[in-house]
């Protein structure tokens, strides 16, 4: 049974697109279409504001937390075609932005650590740009040019993984890990792009068809040590779909469930098994895959009243 732990009154005064905690989860970032982010320190069941960043002339789409091991730091990404990268040193500070976008970014994620400080974006004008910090302090930058017909609506990282999935664990020498992210757009398609070392640049690997509508939300379930890989993904279609891969090659889709309306939100659980679903119903679903391969709804809770209804589960 699920419980709602926390309230948080941010203070923003319009709708408020993300919330994300930090990896220690002693911070909690928001943005809205105020134009603004706020941070609030949590800490014993309270919640104090720490910072008010702004920034970016539009509304602010979403967030994401780096890792700590390169500092307090934070990206966001806006309708005003910019990519901020914010620092905490003693105070907020922007540290970078990246205006190089033709319409709306509308996704950021950060890359695995093991691959460095690297930001990818997704943006209404079709294309996904790679932010990269390099070892001088400066930013370079890399885009893959006409990634979704129409517009790009969201990215996630693929875990840190070795470019030989069958290698032997007790070997001294690893294989090179691989860089891949997926990516969901308006013409309805799930694409897994991956950086190909040799030629420098990213090229598109898979393309993966099922929805009948606009691609909301991409997430790539963490790495938990199997040799299997997750990706969730959501749509206008009102339908959530895991993708299941031993090989990156073949992709087998599950649809969990259609729901009453559209599907704006999925996001995995640290432990790689557990996805929460959230979209127009004004609900947030937690779901899990048992050991016969079906996806049951183990927890939900309806937004505006705050109340988990755990004890009815949907298998499917």
């Amino acid at each position: 049974m699920v419980t709602v732990m926390q309230t948080v009154d941010t203070g923003h005064e319009d709708m408020i697109h993300d919330a994300e905690m930090d990896y220690y989860g002693t911070q909690l970032a928001t943005c809205s279409s105020d134009y603004s982010i706020k941070i609030y320190q949590m800490k014993n069941g309270t919640h104090t504001l720490s910072a008010d960043l702004r920034g970016h002339e539009g509304p602010v789409w979403q967030i994401a937390w780096a890792h700590p091991k390169y500092g307090n730091i934070l990206a966001s990404c806006s309708y005003d075609r910019k990519v901020i990268i914010w620092k905490e040193t003693g105070q907020w500070i922007k540290l970078y932005e990246y205006a190089n976008h033709d319409s709306s970014v509308n996704s950021v994620s950060w890359a695995p650590y093991e691959f460095g400080l690297i930001l990818a974006c997704g943006s209404s004008d079709g294309s996904i740009s790679i932010l990269t910090n390099s070892e001088t302090g400066s930013w370079e930058h890399k885009k893959i040019p006409n990634a979704h017909a129409i517009g790009c609506n969201a990215v996630s990282w693929c875990p840190a993984v070795p470019s030989d999935t069958s290698f032997d664990a007790t070997s001294t020498q690893r294989p090179p890990l691989v860089k891949r992210i997926v990516s969901g757009g308006c013409d309805n398609l799930v694409k897994i792009w991956k950086f190909v070392e040799e030629e420098d640049r990213w090229q598109e690997e898979t393309k993966l068809e099922c929805h009948s509508d606009w691609i909301r939300d991409v997430a790539w379930s963490p790495s938990i040590g199997l040799p299997r890989s997750n990706i969730a993904s959501c749509s206008q279609d009102r339908r959530v779909i895991v993708w299941t891969s031993d090989n990156f090659v073949s992709w087998i889709p599950t649809i969990i469930h259609t729901f009453d309306d559209v599907v704006w939100n999925v996001s995995w659980a640290l432990t790689g098994n557990i996805l929460a679903v959230s979209g127009g119903d004004n609900k947030v679903s937690l779901w899990k895959e048992n050991i016969e391969g079906q996806w049951t709804c183990i927890s939900e809770v309806n937004k505006a009243q705050g109340q988990m209804a755990g004890s009815e589960q949907r298998a499917l």
